[in-house]
């Protein structure tokens, strides 16, 4: 792709001559003549002058610079771009129904739809269109999908819960499985029924392995736009607001509520029943025990002011 299509593609000032073409973007380090990288992070700012790189995507011109630029308001956003103008075909080869997956009769799959070989649909289910279903996957019965939706190998969505649309669920995710609910009787415990489900809601990405509980009563809610990395566990009841990102092998206890643009590190721990409002921010190995205002950014375990 010529370089000035892809200034013009970013909404960028092209500084250079735009006729050169480009192959791949590339990282600043590795980057070569017929390829296109960015700075972002200044701890790279180094390898401008070294980069043997076609053009590179910056925030600022910098005085000196021997390769043609494109200069936008956020370098790392624009370079997000321009990785997905150069993405190959997703899912290409997963077209039609596999006659090696099993639909039951009662569901409802739009046309076109896409399931590979193993792929199980029980009754009732809802999938909305242009939704892909790696090998593997399961939908128990009642369970909604929206359109253009990806779920893949081996994420398995337990009986009643809501997908949105625009998700993707990564490898082995499990959503809806029974909440950790145990009622202490004497020298034993009794299993408190999971009644509930789970609802997530448009445009939600969540990593691989990931566990998502359904409710003892009512829903576990992951809100519109929320980010979930791999590993990471929400027990029941818990409501997630909307675009609120939550790093690796961090655990939200049960009845928790996190609210819109949540801020959350690696390994954090929270404890169930409290609220962390939003635009909070929570770094890596806390342990939250008490409710979180609005906006504060916390450390430690206990958490406190960082």
């Amino acid at each position: 792709m010529r370089l000035d299509k892809i200034a013009r593609y970013l909404g960028g000032e092209l500084s250079g001559p735009g006729d050169i073409e480009i192959v791949a973007p590339a990282k600043i380090e590795q980057a070569q003549r017929n390829e296109i990288t960015f700075l972002a992070n200044k701890k790279y700012k180094n390898f401008v002058k070294s980069t043997q790189a076609g053009a590179i995507i910056l925030a600022e011109k910098i005085d000196g610079l021997q390769i043609p630029a494109i200069i936008v308001e956020d370098a790392y956003v624009a370079f997000v771009q321009v990785l997905s103008l150069f993405q190959p075909p997703m899912h290409e080869y997963i077209k039609g129904v596999s006659p090696l997956a099993f639909v039951d009769q009662s569901a409802t799959v739009h046309h076109t739809v896409s399931i590979a070989p193993f792929v199980y649909i029980g009754p009732h289910v809802h999938i909305g269109e242009n939704t892909v279903l790696y090998p593997g996957v399961v939908l128990l019965e009642n369970v909604r999908v929206g359109k253009d939706c990806v779920l893949y190998p081996n994420v398995s969505v337990r009986e009643k819960c809501l997908i949105g649309n625009r998700v993707i669920l990564h490898n082995g995710c499990a959503v809806g499985s029974d909440g950790f609910g145990f009622a202490p009787r004497k020298q034993d415990y009794v299993k408190i029924p999971q009644m509930g489900k789970v609802i997530i809601e448009d445009d939600v990405e969540i990593g691989a392995n990931c566990t998502i509980d359904r409710a003892t009563i009512g829903e576990t809610i992951i809100g519109q736009g929320t980010k979930l990395d791999n590993l990471v566990q929400v027990a029941h009841n818990v409501v997630i607001g909307k675009n609120t990102v939550i790093a690796s092998q961090s655990g939200i206890s049960g009845s928790t509520v996190l609210e819109d643009h949540v801020t959350i590190g690696g390994q954090v721990g929270v404890v169930g029943h409290i609220k962390i409002h939003k635009n909070a921010v929570l770094a890596a190995q806390s342990g939250v025990t008490k409710n979180v205002q609005e906006g504060a950014v916390l450390w430690g375990t206990p958490a406190g002011p960082i």
